[in-house]
């Protein structure tokens, strides 16, 4: 045994051979069937025909090649053994199938004639590489209900197209022109040519699988099984395009119809509660602008079916670059910045909104990702500066730097000036990150009052002064927690310990009572020194 080149069943240079494969599976299925009911279809591209059929065999052969070459995982690794690969495909049902596609039944057109390609009629066994091609197709699209209605489409002309040739032979069979149901007299200009046979027929089979239009009615007992059947796989045909249809359609509607039912419950609530027609249409022009921006995904609901690592890594991919305009984040450690991008909440706010108000308390910061905010005086008109997309807000409030002359208040009103979509980080969710990283907490709070000392914002004897008596009770409080906990763990070991000890003490008074027999004696009473005389007769016995 030994380790070959495998194609990982994942990746793309096997997603890209069941695309090629799927082309002489294709090419089979639709012309070897047309082949054998048109003759003329067959004789007239005789040679073509060879070619095609053969580069089709040399595919299909690959293709078994290709199988004993295609890993598969085992404890979660990929194997490379080549004898565990070709035993793990010959052992499958799929093997015995190949195998049998493979049969060359081409020799026997030098028995039968080259007027019956239905002898190739095993090389439609292929037809789930097609169907696998389809369904990994589906999963890296993204336009999955497209495809699926195109491949029901196509699965839909295939059934047709089958129909359409059968109708063909059975017209021959019977005889052409014999009655108005089969096909009419070739030996008719009209419809001797080979176009003309095919789209009539497919018309035929059309008009009768779908149900939709009248057909000529059959004449002979054979006639009438062979509409009888078709009838029965039309109105399947039929059940499955309208269910399938149906499913799409609401598949597609799904997103769109759980946003309407929101807003139609906040409508019904500001009518109950009788909201001002003002206010009424910002809110609903509020829901235009997500849906039209396509901003109304809720990312955690999204996300929640992933692995935490998962998560975190589309996170970082989504959110890192934006964290890291924010000045006092620039230098952190990584594994904070992945603990706060966890933790990034989208906002958007319509044109006019306050994201903050002078003297508001801060409880979170804001980044912009996209529009334009203006901090403007108490009267909300007049605009000192505007902030655009990368700017940040709101940092300073929520690292509660000792010494700062604002405290944790708001020190300007900031308004939206048309649509903006914000990234806001909450003071809990920055302070439940920083408590896994006392030196980044460090860190952060030194370029914070070197902010505000540029600022004039920082009181420097107030900064200067020892700890906060509230620091320090909170520091104590935290102590006491942390030693009650380890009481209670010491507690609970030594209550384990003497629980050990007990059974230990049990087990080894069991296993003294059974070494050392009880005596016959009375109790109290010692037995008596052996003695020489004793001893002698005890030997004798």
């Amino acid at each position: 045994r030994y380790r070959i080149t495998v194609i990982d069943p994942a990746g793309n240079t096997y997603y890209h051979w069941l695309f090629i494969i799927t082309i002489p599976v294709m090419y089979n299925w639709t012309l070897i069937i047309a082949r054998a009911c048109f003759e003329e279809l067959q004789t007239d591209y005789l040679i073509m025909w060879f070619i095609v059929d053969f580069i089709c065999d040399v595919i299909y052969i690959m293709d078994m090649i290709f199988r004993t070459r295609t890993g598969y995982l085992e404890q979660g690794l990929l194997v490379k053994d080549e004898q565990k690969l070709r035993e793990r495909y010959m052992k499958t049902f799929q093997f015995k199938l190949d195998l049998v596609s493979m049969i060359p039944t081409d020799i026997l057109y030098l028995i039968l004639g080259i007027t019956y390609p239905e002898i190739r009629l095993n090389k439609l066994l292929r037809f789930n590489r097609m169907m696998e091609f389809f369904q990994r197709t589906e999963t890296r699209t993204n336009y999955p209900n497209a495809l699926r209605i195109s491949n029901l489409v196509m699965y839909i002309l295939i059934i047709i197209h089958w129909n359409a040739c059968l109708y063909y032979s059975f017209s021959k069979a019977i005889g052409f022109g014999s009655d108005r149901f089969v096909y009419p007299d070739p030996t008719d200009p009209e419809f001797g040519r080979l176009v003309r046979k095919y789209a009539y027929s497919m018309y035929w089979s059309t008009l009768t699988l779908t149900t939709i239009g009248e057909t000529p009615p059959p004449v002979e007992n054979s006639e009438y099984f062979f509409v009888v059947t078709d009838f029965l796989v039309g109105v399947l045909i039929f059940a499955t395009i309208v269910g399938n249809v149906g499913s799409m359609i609401t598949n597609m509607n799904a997103a769109r119809a759980d946003f309407q039912a929101r807003i139609d419950a906040i409508k019904q609530y500001m009518s109950f509660r009788k909201v001002t027609k003002d206010l009424e249409k910002r809110v609903i022009k509020w829901f235009d602008f997500l849906w039209t921006n396509k901003k109304a995904v809720d990312e955690r609901e999204v996300l929640k079916y992933l692995p935490d690592k998962l998560r975190a890594e589309i996170a970082i991919n989504v959110h890192l670059d934006t964290l890291k305009k924010v000045r006092i984040f620039a230098d952190c450690e990584a594994g904070l910045l992945v603990e706060l991008v966890l933790k990034l909440q989208p906002q958007v706010f319509s044109p006019g909104d306050y994201i903050c108000k002078k003297g508001d308390i801060g409880r979170e910061m804001y980044i912009i990702k996209e529009g334009k905010l203006a901090v403007v005086a108490d009267d909300g008109i007049t605009q000192f500066v505007v902030l655009s997309e990368g700017s940040y807000f709101g940092e300073i409030s929520i690292l509660a730097i000792k010494g700062s002359k604002a405290g944790n208040r708001r020190t300007a009103n900031i308004r939206s000036i048309g649509y903006s979509d914000l990234f806001c980080l909450s003071k809990d969710d920055l302070m439940e990150a920083l408590t896994e990283y006392p030196d980044a907490k460090a860190l952060l709070e030194e370029k914070g009052r070197q902010i505000l000392m540029k600022d004039g914002l920082l009181d420097l004897e107030l900064a200067a002064q020892g700890p906060d008596p509230k620091e320090i009770e909170e520091k104590v409080d935290r102590m006491t927690s942390n030693l009650d906990t380890l009481q209670t763990q010491y507690a609970r070991l030594l209550a384990e310990h003497d629980a050990t000890h007990s059974k230990l003490k049990h087990r080894v008074t069991r296993l003294e009572k059974k070494l050392v027999p009880p005596r016959e004696d009375a109790p109290g009473d010692a037995p008596p020194p052996p003695t020489p005389e004793t001893t002698k007769e005890e030997e004798k016995k």
